[in-house]
Protein backbone atom coordinates (compact mmCIF):
# COMPACT_ATOMS: atom_id res chain seq x y z
CA UNK A 1 0.00 0.00 0.00
CA UNK A 2 2.91 2.23 0.33
CA UNK A 3 3.79 1.82 -2.55
CA UNK A 4 0.93 2.02 -4.46
CA UNK A 5 -0.14 5.44 -2.48
CA UNK A 6 3.08 7.04 -3.37
CA UNK A 7 3.57 5.76 -6.65
CA UNK A 8 7.09 4.08 -4.85
CA UNK A 9 8.19 8.30 -3.43
CA UNK A 10 8.45 6.53 0.20
CA UNK A 11 11.09 4.85 -0.59
CA UNK A 12 12.65 8.06 -2.52
CA UNK A 13 11.77 10.18 0.66
CA UNK A 14 13.51 7.43 3.27
CA UNK A 15 17.32 7.65 1.19
CA UNK A 16 16.41 11.47 1.31
CA UNK A 17 16.54 11.36 5.02
CA UNK A 18 19.27 8.84 4.88
CA UNK A 19 21.15 10.92 2.89
CA UNK A 20 20.51 13.98 5.13
CA UNK A 21 22.80 12.56 8.01
CA UNK A 22 25.17 10.85 5.56
CA UNK A 23 28.21 12.90 7.28
CA UNK A 24 27.54 12.62 10.85
CA UNK A 25 29.86 11.60 13.12
CA UNK A 26 27.60 10.05 15.22
CA UNK A 27 27.95 6.52 16.55
CA UNK A 28 24.28 5.93 18.12
CA UNK A 29 20.95 6.37 16.02
CA UNK A 30 17.59 5.87 17.04
CA UNK A 31 14.49 5.72 14.92
CA UNK A 32 11.22 6.31 16.59
CA UNK A 33 8.54 4.44 14.99
CA UNK A 34 10.53 2.77 13.06
CA UNK A 35 8.56 -0.32 12.68
CA UNK A 36 10.23 -3.03 10.43
CA UNK A 37 12.94 -0.91 10.15
CA UNK A 38 13.19 0.71 6.37
CA UNK A 39 14.95 3.66 7.62
CA UNK A 40 17.29 2.07 10.00
CA UNK A 41 18.62 -0.11 7.53
CA UNK A 42 19.79 2.89 5.22
CA UNK A 43 20.85 4.63 8.30
CA UNK A 44 23.13 1.18 9.14
CA UNK A 45 24.82 1.51 6.00
CA UNK A 46 26.92 3.92 7.86
CA UNK A 47 29.68 1.32 9.91
CA UNK A 48 30.21 4.16 12.16
CA UNK A 49 26.85 3.94 13.68
CA UNK A 50 24.64 1.59 16.15
CA UNK A 51 21.13 1.78 15.09
CA UNK A 52 18.31 1.52 17.06
CA UNK A 53 14.10 0.47 16.24
CA UNK A 54 12.14 1.81 18.68
CA UNK A 55 8.42 0.73 18.10
CA UNK A 56 5.31 0.21 20.15
CA UNK A 57 4.64 -2.79 17.90
CA UNK A 58 6.40 -6.15 18.82
CA UNK A 59 5.01 -7.56 15.37
CA UNK A 60 6.01 -5.29 13.37
CA UNK A 61 9.80 -5.52 14.98
CA UNK A 62 9.57 -8.93 14.21
CA UNK A 63 8.70 -8.54 11.06
CA UNK A 64 11.77 -6.68 10.76
CA UNK A 65 14.36 -8.84 11.83
CA UNK A 66 13.25 -11.33 9.53
CA UNK A 67 13.67 -9.08 6.19
CA UNK A 68 17.57 -8.74 7.52
CA UNK A 69 20.29 -10.54 5.56
CA UNK A 70 23.03 -9.00 5.82
CA UNK A 71 24.82 -10.02 9.37
CA UNK A 72 27.30 -6.86 8.91
CA UNK A 73 24.38 -4.27 9.57
CA UNK A 74 24.47 -3.36 13.27
CA UNK A 75 20.63 -2.76 14.04
CA UNK A 76 18.79 -3.42 17.56
CA UNK A 77 14.89 -3.63 18.01
CA UNK A 78 13.52 -2.40 21.48
CA UNK A 79 10.11 -1.40 22.42
CA UNK A 80 9.08 2.29 23.36
CA UNK A 81 6.90 4.69 22.76
CA UNK A 82 7.93 8.05 21.28
CA UNK A 83 6.31 9.79 24.86
CA UNK A 84 8.68 7.65 26.79
CA UNK A 85 11.54 6.09 25.21
CA UNK A 86 13.86 3.94 27.13
CA UNK A 87 16.69 5.91 26.69
CA UNK A 88 19.24 7.70 29.22
CA UNK A 89 19.40 11.01 29.08
CA UNK A 90 21.85 13.09 26.79
CA UNK A 91 22.73 9.15 25.09
CA UNK A 92 21.97 9.17 21.83
CA UNK A 93 23.39 11.29 18.89
CA UNK A 94 20.83 10.93 16.46
CA UNK A 95 17.04 10.42 16.54
CA UNK A 96 14.89 10.04 13.62
CA UNK A 97 11.02 9.64 12.92
CA UNK A 98 9.49 9.26 9.16
CA UNK A 99 5.78 9.09 8.97
CA UNK A 100 5.40 8.23 12.59
CA UNK A 101 5.02 11.68 14.98
CA UNK A 102 1.51 12.36 13.60
CA UNK A 103 0.28 9.20 15.26
CA UNK A 104 2.12 10.10 18.38
CA UNK A 105 -0.93 10.30 21.28
CA UNK A 106 1.11 13.91 22.64
CA UNK A 107 3.51 15.12 20.24
CA UNK A 108 4.81 17.38 21.96
CA UNK A 109 5.87 14.80 24.62
CA UNK A 110 7.65 12.92 22.05
CA UNK A 111 9.59 16.02 20.92
CA UNK A 112 10.79 16.70 24.80
CA UNK A 113 12.01 13.37 24.71
CA UNK A 114 13.57 13.20 21.33
CA UNK A 115 15.80 16.51 23.48
CA UNK A 116 15.94 14.44 26.54
CA UNK A 117 17.72 11.47 25.39
CA UNK A 118 19.56 13.60 22.21
CA UNK A 119 23.38 14.46 23.77
CA UNK A 120 24.28 18.19 23.50
CA UNK A 121 24.75 18.95 19.73
CA UNK A 122 22.69 16.08 18.80
CA UNK A 123 20.30 16.10 15.59
CA UNK A 124 16.78 15.32 15.22
CA UNK A 125 15.79 14.50 11.68
CA UNK A 126 11.26 14.20 11.03
CA UNK A 127 10.15 12.88 7.45
CA UNK A 128 6.22 13.79 8.10
CA UNK A 129 3.82 14.62 5.30
CA UNK A 130 3.46 18.53 4.68
CA UNK A 131 1.31 20.67 2.89
CA UNK A 132 1.92 20.41 -1.06
CA UNK A 133 2.06 23.82 -2.90
CA UNK A 134 -0.53 25.78 -3.97
CA UNK A 135 -1.39 24.49 -7.57
CA UNK A 136 -1.03 20.60 -6.52
CA UNK A 137 -2.85 20.94 -3.70
CA UNK A 138 -6.60 20.55 -5.48
CA UNK A 139 -5.15 17.43 -7.05
CA UNK A 140 -3.63 15.63 -3.69
CA UNK A 141 -7.07 16.68 -2.19
CA UNK A 142 -8.77 14.94 -4.74
CA UNK A 143 -6.06 11.79 -4.86
CA UNK A 144 -6.46 11.66 -0.99
CA UNK A 145 -9.81 11.76 0.25
CA UNK A 146 -11.41 9.82 -2.95
CA UNK A 147 -8.48 7.03 -4.30
CA UNK A 148 -6.48 6.52 -1.28
CA UNK A 149 -9.07 5.11 0.76
CA UNK A 150 -10.72 2.86 -2.19
CA UNK A 151 -7.09 2.31 -3.04
CA UNK A 152 -6.83 1.05 1.09
CA UNK A 153 -10.55 -0.73 0.57
CA UNK A 154 -9.74 -3.00 -2.41
CA UNK A 155 -5.95 -4.02 -1.63
CA UNK A 156 -5.69 -3.81 2.10
CA UNK A 157 -9.81 -4.33 2.72
CA UNK A 158 -9.23 -1.25 5.70
CA UNK A 159 -11.06 1.58 3.76
CA UNK A 160 -11.76 2.94 7.00
CA UNK A 161 -8.11 2.54 8.33
CA UNK A 162 -6.75 4.75 5.25
CA UNK A 163 -9.48 6.95 5.64
CA UNK A 164 -8.15 7.74 8.79
CA UNK A 165 -4.35 8.24 7.54
CA UNK A 166 -5.37 10.94 5.05
CA UNK A 167 -7.07 12.86 8.71
CA UNK A 168 -4.53 12.41 10.20
CA UNK A 169 -2.39 14.25 7.30
CA UNK A 170 -4.35 16.34 7.30
CA UNK A 171 -4.35 17.51 11.18
CA UNK A 172 -0.67 17.62 11.35
CA UNK A 173 1.02 21.34 11.72
CA UNK A 174 2.41 22.35 8.46
CA UNK A 175 5.70 23.32 7.64
CA UNK A 176 5.93 26.66 9.58
CA UNK A 177 3.64 25.54 12.62
CA UNK A 178 5.69 21.90 12.88
CA UNK A 179 8.77 23.94 13.26
CA UNK A 180 7.73 26.60 16.14
CA UNK A 181 6.87 23.51 18.05
CA UNK A 182 10.42 22.14 17.49
CA UNK A 183 11.82 25.36 18.65
CA UNK A 184 9.03 25.41 21.66
CA UNK A 185 10.38 21.56 22.72
CA UNK A 186 14.15 23.11 23.13
CA UNK A 187 15.62 22.50 19.41
CA UNK A 188 17.75 25.04 18.39
CA UNK A 189 19.10 25.51 14.50
CA UNK A 190 15.67 24.11 12.98
CA UNK A 191 14.92 23.97 9.70
CA UNK A 192 12.99 22.18 6.63
CA UNK A 193 13.18 20.92 3.06
CA UNK A 194 10.15 20.33 1.25
CA UNK A 195 10.15 17.43 -1.03
CA UNK A 196 7.97 16.21 -4.19
CA UNK A 197 6.65 19.85 -3.83
CA UNK A 198 5.65 19.89 -0.23
CA UNK A 199 3.49 16.64 -0.05
CA UNK A 200 6.22 15.09 2.22
CA UNK A 201 8.92 17.59 4.38
CA UNK A 202 12.42 16.71 6.17
CA UNK A 203 12.20 18.49 9.32
CA UNK A 204 15.50 19.06 10.89
CA UNK A 205 17.14 20.16 14.35
CA UNK A 206 19.48 20.37 17.10
CA UNK A 207 19.73 20.07 20.81
CA UNK A 208 21.80 22.99 22.52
Amino acid sequence: MNDLMSFGLHRHWKRLLARSVATEAGTVAVDLAGGTGDVARLLARDPRRRVWVCDPSEAMMAAGRCRERDAAVRIGWIAGEAEALPFADASIDLVTIAFGLRNATRPDAALAEAVRVLKPGGRFICLEFSRPSFWLKPFYDFYSWFVIPRLGGVVARQSSAYRYLVESIRRFPDQRAFATMLTAAGFRDVAWRNVSFGIACLHSAVRP
